[in-house]
C-alpha cells in the first residue's frame, strides 16, 4: 500500500473516530444518576413483597465564578475573592411499601415520589476596598483618605423541593 494511500485511510479513521466520540453523551452531561435497590431476590426467596426503592443522585456542575468588577472611583475592583456558582440537585427518591390488610388477605400500598430538583448555589465572596480614593485633581493628583472597607457576600441557596405520598391497592 502506498504511503499517499496509508494517510488517507488514517485520515478517514481518524475523521469516524473524531464523530463517533462527539456524538457519544459524556456522563457528566447527565443531570442524575438512577440508583436502583435491587430487592427482588429477597422478595422471591422469602415469599413475601417487599418495598420497592429507588433513588436518583445528582452530579455537581460547577460554574465560572464572577470576575472581580471595576468601579469608577475605586482602586480595589469589587468582589476582590469572587462568588464560585455551583448547580446540582437534591437527591430524589421513590419508595413504595406493601401495607397487608389488617381483616382479609391481600395489600394496599403506600408510595412516596420525592423527585430531584435543581439546587443552585453561590459560595461566599469578599469586598475589599482601600483606605484611599482616587486621585483628586483639587490637590493636585493626590488620593484623599477614608476608613478601609470590608464586606462579606453572603453564600446564596434556591431551591423547591417537592414530594407526593399516596396510598392505594394494587402493585
Amino acid at each position: 500500500m502506498k504511503s499517499t494511500t496509508r494517510g488517507t485511510l488514517a485520515a478517514v479513521i481518524t475523521c469516524v473516530a473524531a464523530a463517533a466520540g462527539a456524538a457519544a453523551t459524556p456522563a457528566a452531561a447527565v443531570g442524575m444518576v438512577p440508583v436502583p435497590v435491587p430487592l427482588d431476590g429477597v422478595e422471591k426467596s422469602l415469599g413475601l413483597e417487599l418495598p420497592k426503592v429507588a433513588g436518583e443522585l445528582p452530579l455537581p456542575m460547577p460554574g465560572a465564578p464572577e470576575g472581580p468588577r471595576y468601579v469608577e472611583g475605586r482602586l480595589i475592583p469589587e468582589h476582590v475573592v469572587p462568588r464560585l456558582p455551583l448547580d446540582a440537585g437534591l437527591p430524589g427518591a421513590d419508595l413504595r411499601a406493601p401495607l397487608p390488610h389488617i381483616l382479609g388477605s391481600g395489600y394496599d400500598h403506600l408510595g412516596m415520589d420525592a423527585p430531584s430538583s435543581n439546587l443552585r448555589t453561590l459560595g461566599p465572596g469578599l469586598s475589599l476596598d482601600a483606605p484611599l480614593t482616587a486621585p483628586n485633581p483639587d490637590r493636585f493628583g493626590l488620593p484623599d483618605t477614608q476608613l478601609p472597607q470590608a464586606g462579606l457576600l453572603t453564600p446564596v441557596l434556591r431551591t423547591v423541593p417537592g414530594a407526593d405520598l399516596g396510598m392505594g391497592s394494587g402493585r
